[in-house]
């Protein structure tokens, strides 16, 4: 049976509240309080009294309400007062995607400065022997992707023995990426008498099933105002009907926006991604894409460049995007519609963080108008009919703010980024792609099946989209990617029925 508390306020706190307050010890707040955070936001004002007596939660809130320090002081407070084993973690938190993975262990350094608690982050795509080392070092809280934590545990690198308290963050991403089955497998690892907290934005009915089977009478903790189920808050929503042949010089337009900052533009893909990335560069502005196609070093990179402003457009498709945590994004593009209600959600949460005020912008095609108006309908948003809109629309730039004589490409003497490439590539031992199904949390490409497909005599597959391995072993590039290297087949004659010498004199 759960408890249910809710409250709808909104997204700051009442200042004479604090984290010691809550129960949070002197050193975790002396450290929050070094970074300048002093009053907790919302959802930790909530959770945060349940938490550190050990209760199982569901914790509910908007994207960047502050879930993170609403799971992680307690953890942190847990491990400093129970001193476990060098090898074996006390805690572990379970997030679908790697930039989550990294953005959580780093927000859980930040609290842990003066505490001295060992943290370490596992995910897919990085050497595995950095992180089998750490682990040996000895940890307190692991912070991972299902897949690594399975692996690590399956070669006996990891042990989740004493893991007493358990997170699940981003719960609902990680059930859409297909990672229940994985899930399950590591909460058998983990003992039974734990605490296990559940956070997610949206609480779909397949949360509260596994809710149900893995939680100890929860308390459910929701954090929000009436806004929040659209997903708007401090945000201020444009919709706009678009042809697909201007869309790219809206995109342009739009980028010059007076105030406009840091921008997440969000595509559906990992080829209309790059498309719309090297435009923009083509078209002066300093853009970056991030998507699962890329190499982890390649993404951390974007990712930096990023948060330094080295770039100030970062194009990205949905899964790759999850976990990225800036708080001064001012603006998030929807280049495409997404796919449901929920997606669009967590989108447009990547600017009005922290509560700072930002701006969406949703392009929707002809074709896509009928998704748009369930999206719209399940939201209860006012744009049902967008209005048709170009390039040159006078509404378009007013609602924007962007300049009257704005046009397509930046001028010259606005390009003031240093752009991605004064950003350096870190050799992080990549592990490249082959992975057991769940054993990574990168996107994956959509594997091709035939039901008629034609095979050689040694039964290797051939014809239009066949692919073929390389010296690594790895599949060549296939349909639409660059050609697949061939062996260069060599005719050999005879002369009743003697091999002929080909070699000319």
């Amino acid at each position: 049976m759960e408890a249910w508390i809710l409250t709808t306020t909104d997204n700051t706190s009442s200042p004479q509240t604090t984290f010691r307050d809550l129960g949070v010890i002197d050193d975790i707040a002396d450290a929050l309080e070094a970074e300048g955070i002093v009053s907790p936001f919302p959802i930790q004002t909530l959770a945060l009294p349940l938490a550190l007596t050990g209760a199982d939660i569901i914790g509910q809130a908007r994207t960047g309400t502050g879930k993170t320090f609403a799971f992680g002081l307690p953890l942190l407070q847990s491990v400093h007062a129970r001193p476990g084993g060098a090898r074996r973690p006390r805690a572990l938190v379970i997030v679908p995607t790697r930039e989550l993975a990294i953005q959580v262990a780093a927000d859980l350094t930040t609290a842990s400065k003066r505490t001295g608690a060992r943290i370490v982050t596992v995910y897919g795509g990085r050497a595995y022997e950095p992180q089998i080392t750490s682990l040996r070092n000895g940890v307190d809280i692991v912070v991972g992707t299902p897949g690594r934590l399975l692996d690590l545990e399956n070669q006996r690198h990891l042990d989740l023995s004493e893991a007493s308290s358990l997170v699940l963050d981003e719960a609902d991403k990680m059930l859409d990426l297909g990672f229940l089955p994985d899930i399950e497998r590591i909460l058998a690892k983990t003992p039974e008498q734990r605490q296990t907290m559940l956070f997610s934005a949206t609480m779909p009915s397949e949360i509260v099933s596994l809710s149900r089977r893995y939680l100890r009478r929860p308390t459910h903790v929701r954090a929000g105002d009436d806004s929040e189920r659209s997903g708007s808050g401090q945000v201020t929503q444009h919709v706009f009907r678009t042809h697909p042949l201007d869309k790219l010089e809206m995109l342009a337009r739009l980028l010059q926006a007076r105030d406009r900052g840091l921008t997440m533009v969000f595509c559906q893909t990992k080829r209309v991604c790059d498309q719309v990335s090297a435009a923009l560069r083509g078209r002066g502005f300093a853009a970056a894409a991030v998507h699962g196609d890329l190499g982890q070093s390649q993404r951390e990179r974007a990712l930096r460049a990023f948060r330094n402003g080295k770039i100030d457009v970062l194009v990205a498709t949905d899964v790759a995007a999850r976990g990225i945590d800036v708080d001064d994004v001012t603006h998030v593009v929807n280049y495409e519609c997404p796919e449901d209600e929920k997606t669009y959600t967590h989108r447009i949460g990547r600017t009005g963080r922290a509560g700072r005020s930002g701006t969406a912008v949703t392009f929707i095609d002809w074709q896509e108008v009928a998704r748009w108006k369930l999206i719209n309908k399940t939201l209860e948003l006012p744009f049902g009919n967008p209005e048709e809109t170009y390039s040159t629309s006078p509404h378009f730039f007013e609602a924007l703010g962007i300049p009257s004589g704005a046009k397509g490409v930046l001028a010259e003497e606005e390009r003031e980024r240093a752009g991605l490439e004064a950003e350096d590539v870190e050799d992080i031992g990549e592990t490249g792609g082959r992975t057991r199904r769940g054993a990574d949390d990168r996107e994956r490409p959509r594997r091709r099946h035939s039901r008629n497909r034609r095979r050689t005599r040694g039964g290797a597959p051939t014809g239009r989209g066949a692919a073929t391995a390389d010296s690594t072993g790895e599949p060549a590039a296939a349909d639409g990617d660059s050609p697949a290297r061939t062996r260069k087949r060599t005719r050999r004659r005879s002369r009743g029925g003697v091999e002929a010498n080909n070699d000319q004199d």
